[in-house]
C-alpha cells in the first residue's frame, strides 16, 4: 500500500478543481461602472456612438494619399495596442472597434465610388465582374461583423457545483445512438459513461442500436447498458433518439455521439448549471478529437496548429453564450427533458437536427449554456474525403434550417439571437464568394477586363489597411483557437463541395439524407487523392496561369502597371491558400487503428522473476502504453509482465507484452482483458476529469506574419505533392476498424 500512498493522493472535488477560469458573464457586460444607470439611457448613448461611427466612415477624403494616412494611423495605433496591450478586453474592443470603422470606410466607398455605375469608359461586358466581386465582398462584410458580435464578449460560465448530498442529484439518463460504427469504437463510449461518477441509481446507459446487431445487444447485456432497437429506422440519428426518450424517464438525458468518450466528471460539471437554472434547457461543452484531423494528420501539424474545430468551440460558442444564443451540438450535451417534451422531442425536418432543436427551445424561451470545460473527445474524421463529407451534410442541414424555420422570421428569438444564428448558416454559402475571391484577378491578368472601377492606389489605400486590421482583430479574439489565414485554407477545401448542395437545399430543402461519417480506419500506404484534390488543381493551374500571364503583361507593358502589381499579389496570395489545400489532399499513413495519447501516470512493472520496475507512462493507446522507466532494468523484449497503475486510491493492473525497449524507454502491448481490465483503462485513458483541458489549442498564440510564413511554406509543399501525386501516387489503401478486441468473461 506504501506504492499507492505515494503516487495516488487523495481525490478533489471535480468541480472546483476543473472549473474554467473566471470569465465574463452578461450581468457582468450590462452592469459595468458606466457613467449612467437607466437602461433607455444606456441605449440611446450606444445608438448614437453607432451613428456616430457611421457618419465618421461616409466622410470623403480629397485623395489616396489621405486614406493611406489615415489608415496607416489606424494601423499604427492598432497594432501598438496589440503589442504593448494584448489580451485585456478592452484592447479587444478596440480593435474590433477599428476594425469595424475601416470595413465600413472601405464598404462606402466601394459602393459609392467603384461599381462603375454612368461611367463611359465601362464596358458592359466588365459589369458581371464588377458586380460579382461586391456581392462576395458584402458577403465578407457581413460574416465579419455578425463575427465580431458573436466573439467580442465570451461569457467564460462556470460550472455550478451539486449539493453535497448525493441523494438529492437528479436522474439522468446517457443515450448513445449507433447506426453502423464497428463495436471497437462503441464499447470505449459505453464503458465511459459507466465510470461517470454518478449514484449508479440515478444513472441509465442506453445503446440506441440502429443498426440491430446482435453482438451490441449482446455486449449491452453483458455490461448492464440498456439495449434499445427500434422496428422502423425513420428519420436518422433524431428518430433513433426520439424513440429512446419514449422508453426513458430522467429527469435529464445525456447524449454523446459513439466515439465520444466522456470523463468521469462530465455530470458533476454539467448538470449542476441545470439544477440552478430552472429555465435552462441544455448544457453543451466542447467537442474535442484526441485523434489529429485530416489537416493536422497530412501536414503533420498535431498540437502545433489549433484543431479546425476550435475557433468554433473555443471562441464563437462562448460568445453565443452572453446571448443565450450557444448552440445543441449534437453530442457532448446534458438536455432537460421537459424541454425536450414540449418541442415533441428532437427536430426531424433536417439532416443537422442539433442546431434546429436548438432554434426550437430557444423560440420558445428556454435558455441554453456553453460551458468552455472539454469534458469528452473523439475521433477525428480520419481522411480529407470523410472529412469533406461530414461538412457537406452540415452545410445542407443548415441551409434547410434557413429554409424551413429562418431565424430572421423566427417568432421568439431575440435581435442577437437572430443574428447568431443567421452567422451560422452564412457560414456555409461561403463556397461562392470563396471561388470568387480566388479567381476575380484572373479577368484582368488574361483578358484585362477591369473587375474595379478605381485606380490601383485608392484600392490599396482602402482595402489594404482594412485588410490588416480584421487580420490584428481577429488575431487577438482568437489567439491560440485558430491561426491567421487559415480560415480561407479550411473554406478552400469545402468551396467546390458545398456549392451545389447548399444551392439545391435552397431551392428543395427536403432533399437529402442523413449519412454517418466514418470515423476511424487504417491508411496503409500513403498515396494523394486525385479525386478530392482535383478542383483544387484546377484552381492552382489557373492562377499560375494568371501569374504567368501578369508577369508577361509586366514586362510588355500591356496595362497599368499599378493594376498589374496589385492583382499579381492578389493571383500571390491565391496560389498560397490553393497550395496549401493541395498539401492537404496527400494522405499521410496511418498504421494503428487507435490513436496514442500522451497520459502521465506513475507505473510499476511487475516481472515474473518478482522484480519491480519504476517508471511513468508516456503515452498509452487502447493496445498498449509506452513507458520512461526511472532507471535501466533487465527486462526482454517477448517478456510478459504485469502493469501497475495507481489512480483514484486504486491500483489498476493490466497483462501486458514487452514488444520493444532501450535503456530507459519499454513498449508494452497488452493482452486481451477481462471486462473489467477494459473498464479500468477506459478509466484511465479517457476518464480523467481535465484529460482533455488543453486539446486542440496551439502551442503558441497567433502571430500574422508567422502564420503566413507557415502558410507560404506548405503552399510550396502542396505543390511539389500535387505535381507528385498527379504522375506517381497510387490509389488509396484504406483498412477498416476491427470489429471488436478483448475478452468478455
Amino acid at each position: 500500500m506504501s506504492f499507492l500512498r505515494i503516487f495516488s493522493g487523495r481525490k478533489k472535488n471535480i468541480v472546483s478543481s476543473f472549473s474554467p477560469e473566471d470569465g465574463f458573464a452578461p450581468e457582468t457586460f450590462f452592469n459595468m461602472n458606466w457613467p449612467w444607470t437607466a437602461k433607455t439611457i444606456r441605449t440611446v448613448v450606444l445608438i448614437l456612438i453607432t451613428f456616430l461611427i457611421l457618419f465618421l466612415a461616409t466622410i470623403p477624403v480629397p485623395n489616396w494619399q489621405t486614406q493611406l494616412w489615415l489608415g496607416t494611423f489606424l494601423f499604427i495605433a492598432a497594432l501598438l495596442l496589440k503589442i504593448l496591450l494584448d489580451g485585456r478586453r478592452w484592447v479587444i474592443l478596440t480593435l474590433i472597434t477599428l476594425s469595424f470603422f475601416s470595413t465600413l470606410r472601405y464598404a462606402w466607398w466601394r459602393t459609392t465610388e467603384t461599381l462603375g455605375t454612368g461611367d463611359p469608359k465601362v464596358h458592359w461586358y466588365e459589369y458581371p465582374f464588377i458586380f460579382l466581386l461586391f456581392g462576395a465582398e458584402l458577403y465578407s462584410w457581413i460574416i465579419l461583423v455578425l463575427g465580431y458580435l458573436q466573439t467580442a464578449y465570451p461569457r467564460g460560465r462556470k460550472a455550478d457545483p451539486l449539493p453535497p448530498d448525493t441523494e438529492s442529484w437528479p436522474t439522468v439518463d446517457i443515450l448513445i445512438p449507433t447506426y453502423n460504427e464497428p463495436l471497437a469504437v462503441v464499447r470505449t463510449t459505453l464503458l465511459a459513461a459507466l465510470n461517470m461518477d454518478w449514484p449508479p441509481e440515478k444513472k441509465r446507459v442506453f445503446l440506441l442500436d440502429d443498426g440491430n446487431r446482435e453482438e451490441f445487444a449482446t455486449f449491452a447485456a453483458q455490461t448492464g447498458v440498456t439495449y434499445v432497437a427500434r422496428p422502423e429506422h425513420r428519420h436518422a440519428k433524431a428518430g433513433n433518439v426520439n424513440y429512446a426518450l419514449a422508453r426513458s424517464d430522467g429527469k435529464y438525458v445525456a447524449l454523446f455521439d459513439c466515439d465520444h468518450v466522456p470523463t468521469r466528471s462530465f455530470l458533476q460539471t454539467t448538470v449542476g448549471i441545470l439544477e440552478k437554472s430552472p429555465r435552462v434547457a441544455f448544457v453543451q461543452t466542447p467537442h474535442h478529437f484526441y485523434s489529429p484531423d485530416p489537416y493536422e494528420r497530412n501536414l503533420n501539424v498535431f498540437k502545433k496548429l489549433p484543431n479546425e474545430g476550435e475557433l468554433f468551440y473555443g471562441v464563437i460558442q462562448d460568445g453565443n453564450d452572453l446571448w443565450n444564443a450557444s448552440t445543441f451540438c449534437g453530442s457532448c450535451t446534458v438536455l432537460r427533458r421537459k424541454a425536450l417534451n414540449e418541442i415533441q422531442g428532437f427536430a426531424v425536418d433536417t439532416v443537422t437536427e442539433d442546431a434546429h432543436t436548438s432554434i426550437r427551445l430557444h423560440r420558445l424561451g428556454w435558455e441554453s449554456a456553453y460551458l468552455n470545460l472539454p469534458q469528452a473527445a473523439g475521433l477525428a474524421t480520419p481522411s480529407l474525403s470523410a472529412h469533406i463529407r461530414q461538412r457537406i451534410r452540415w452545410a445542407r442541414g443548415m441551409i434547410q434550417i434557413f429554409r424551413i424555420e429562418n431565424p430572421l422570421l423566427a417568432r421568439g428569438l431575440t435581435l442577437a439571437q437572430k443574428l447568431c444564428y443567421l452567422n451560422g448558416m452564412l457560414f456555409f454559402l461561403s463556397s461562392l464568394p470563396r471561388i470568387i475571391f480566388l479567381t476575380a484577378p484572373l479577368a484582368y491578368l488574361y483578358f484585362g477586363v477591369r473587375i474595379f472601377d478605381a485606380d490601383a492606389y485608392s484600392i490599396a489605400s482602402y482595402a489594404f489597411p482594412t485588410i490588416a486590421l480584421s487580420l490584428l482583430a481577429n488575431a487577438a479574439i482568437n489567439g491560440r483557437h485558430r491561426h491567421s489565414f487559415w480560415n480561407q485554407v479550411y473554406e478552400t477545401t469545402l468551396a467546390p463541395y458545398i456549392f451545389l448542395p447548399t444551392l439545391l437545399a435552397m431551392v428543395r430543402p427536403d432533399l437529402g439524407t442523413f449519412n454517418v461519417t466514418a470515423k476511424e480506419g487504417r491508411i496503409e500506404k500513403e498515396f494523394y487523392d486525385r479525386r478530392i484534390a482535383r478542383p483544387f488543381i484546377i484552381l492552382w493551374v489557373l492562377n499560375l496561369g494568371g501569374l504567368i500571364s501578369g508577369i508577361l503583361r509586366y514586362t510588355g507593358g500591356f496595362g497599368e502597371i499599378p493594376t498589374i502589381v496589385l492583382t499579381l499579389a492578389w493571383t500571390v496570395h491565391n496560389l498560397l491558400i490553393i497550395g496549401t489545400t493541395l498539401a492537404v489532399g496527400w494522405e499521410k499513413t496511418q498504421r494503428r487503428f487507435r490513436p496514442r495519447i500522451n497520459v502521465n501516470y506513475p507505473v510499476r512493472l511487475s516481472a515474473p522473476d518478482g522484480q519491480y520496475v519504476y517508471g511513468e507512462t508516456e503515452d498509452m493507446s487502447d493496445d498498449g502504453v509506452r513507458i520512461r522507466l526511472l532507471k535501466s532494468a533487465s527486462l526482454r523484449t517477448g517478456e510478459d509482465v504485469r502493469v501497475e497503475i495507481p489512480f483514484l486510491d486504486r491500483i489498476h493492473e493490466f497483462p501486458a507484452e514487452i514488444v520493444g525497449m532501450d535503456e530507459f524507454s519499454i513498449r508494452l502491448n497488452f493482452h486481451p482483458l477481462t471486462l473489467e481490465e477494459e473498464k479500468n483503462r477506459v478509466l484511465l485513458l479517457y476518464g480523467r476529469a481535465d484529460a482533455w483541458v488543453k486539446l486542440g489549442l496551439s502551442e503558441k498564440e497567433d502571430s500574422v506574419l508567422k502564420s503566413l510564413w507557415e502558410v507560404a511554406l506548405f503552399a510550396i509543399i502542396g505543390q511539389g505533392r500535387a505535381l507528385k501525386g498527379i504522375f506517381w501516387s497510387s490509389g488509396p489503401k484504406i483498412s477498416p476498424p476491427p470489429q471488436t478486441f478483448g475478452k468478455v468473461p
